[in-house]
């Protein structure tokens, strides 16, 4: 964002980068560490060389703070008085998007740090839209067509009670005091906390604690925006660029059915000079003949394992205790994934690969198909495309249609080598 933003709006008058660090100096040096020295800003420097840090501080300012505190932790006053006079836009784009986070981290972050970036954007005098990014799986496990409407506390997916929020906040806050009381260990408080979130979630109709933490957040948006401009836009998912500022830039990293062929195709090479074999793959239609394959392959081979460390004084305990975290790791992903495991086009949904050769030296590969059981409205995002056409603004520069993209040549010539050069190691 902050890179597009430089390139095609270079008269922009300051944008405010609020970054996690411990002062401001240490944002600086963050900022510049992990947001400049990356390649996506290969275009700016190609064009700037030498220029291009003078032409980004004279344009970003980083700030040490984050939305979990009130005021985003600025003790600076007069610098809060100056970004409550100047800003014009709010973008929110920040949050913790594991999808078994802590209860309290992510209630922190994704619902009562939305709320603090609200506050903040009332006291802005200048403000002309607060913007706050949120995600398509906030509707749940709905089927059918799912339309681009706001949450509120009583649209919880179970129907079953009215969501209050700060009722959350207190739960966190009596199992934070019961295990402090009791002397839990930081790892005995982590793994309550993630516990407590899925649960929590699952108690509404929410599959993890991500997207519950995130309807919630934009629960409050909706309860307390008043007569403040608010957009709130929910991606699907993020993959490499497509175009712009060139092809197959990435952060992070994502497995789909092409990969599979393009790893056949094209051979992974080892530190070694080895290549790595990808072995083949083994489809499933509906999470249950998944299951019942898992049954069969493992999980009664492994109760097989067990009766025989009984009768042998536990002579394989080492081999079953192995096996078995592998296959509980394993079904622990494919349900917390289960409802994201689709790569969507215009016409098909695909996959994720789970890779038991590689991640968890287990064979085979597996991967899950499931027939997606809804679609996304996007009357919207599509009235904003009819805008931008009619406006005098170069489309090429805001081009946001996926219809464009063949996603097949997309994914085997511009992703995959994205993800092989920026995010894996072999």
């Amino acid at each position: 964002f902050v890179e597009k933003i430089l390139r095609v709006q270079p008269k922009v008058k300051r944008l405010y980068l609020l970054v996690r660090a411990t002062d401001n100096e240490s944002a600086t040096q963050r900022f510049r560490k992990e947001v400049i020295e990356k390649d996506i800003f290969r275009v700016l420097r190609n064009n700037l060389g030498a220029d291009l840090e003078s032409f980004i501080f004279e344009r970003v300012t980083p700030i040490s703070g984050d939305i979990s505190d009130e005021n985003f932790g600025i003790k600076d006053c007069i610098l809060r008085e100056e970004m409550s006079k100047e800003i014009d836009i709010v973008l929110n784009s920040a949050a913790t998007t594991k999808f078994d986070e802590r209860y309290d981290v992510a209630l922190g972050i994704n619902t009562y740090g939305a709320l603090h970036v609200l506050n903040f954007a009332k006291k802005c005098i200048k403000l002309k839209v607060l913007l706050h990014v949120s995600t398509a799986y906030v509707s749940s496990e709905k089927g059918g067509n799912i339309l681009e409407s706001p949450l509120h506390t009583e649209d919880t997916p179970k129907g079953t009670s009215r969501l209050v929020i700060n009722a959350e906040k207190e739960v966190v806050e009596e199992y934070l005091d019961r295990l402090r009381v009791q002397g839990a260990t930081k790892e005995e408080i982590t793994s309550t906390m993630k516990d407590l979130g899925i649960k929590r979630a699952k108690l509404y109709g929410w599959p993890n604690t991500y997207v519950y933490t995130k309807a919630l957040g934009e629960m409050i948006l909706g309860q307390f925006h008043q007569n403040l401009p608010l957009a709130i836009i929910r991606p699907t998912m993020v993959t490499s660029t497509y175009k712009e500022p060139f092809s197959g830039w990435i952060e992070g990293a994502s497995l789909s059915i092409f990969t599979f062929r393009y790893f056949t195709q094209n051979p992974w090479i080892d530190r070694n000079g080895k290549s790595i074999n990808v072995p083949n793959p083994k489809i499933f239609s509906s999470i249950a003949s998944f299951q019942a394959y898992m049954d069969i392959r493992y999980i009664l081979p492994l109760k097989v394992l067990w009766l025989a460390n009984l009768v042998l004084c536990q002579y394989y305990r080492g081999i079953y205790i192995n096996l078995n975290r592998k296959v509980r790791v394993v079904m622990q992903l494919v349900d917390l994934y289960k409802p994201y495991v689709f790569f969507t086009s215009r016409l098909a949904l695909f996959i994720v690969m789970i890779s038991f050769s590689i991640v968890f030296s287990m064979y085979p590969l597996i991967i899950i198909s499931f027939c997606f059981p809804y679609s996304f409205d996007d009357s919207n995002t599509e009235k904003l495309r009819v805008a931008i056409r009619e406006s005098d603004v170069d489309e090429n520069l805001f081009n946001f249609d996926p219809r464009c993209i063949d996603w097949e040549d997309y994914i085997m010539n511009t992703h995959i080598p994205g993800l092989k050069k920026y995010s894996m190691k072999p």
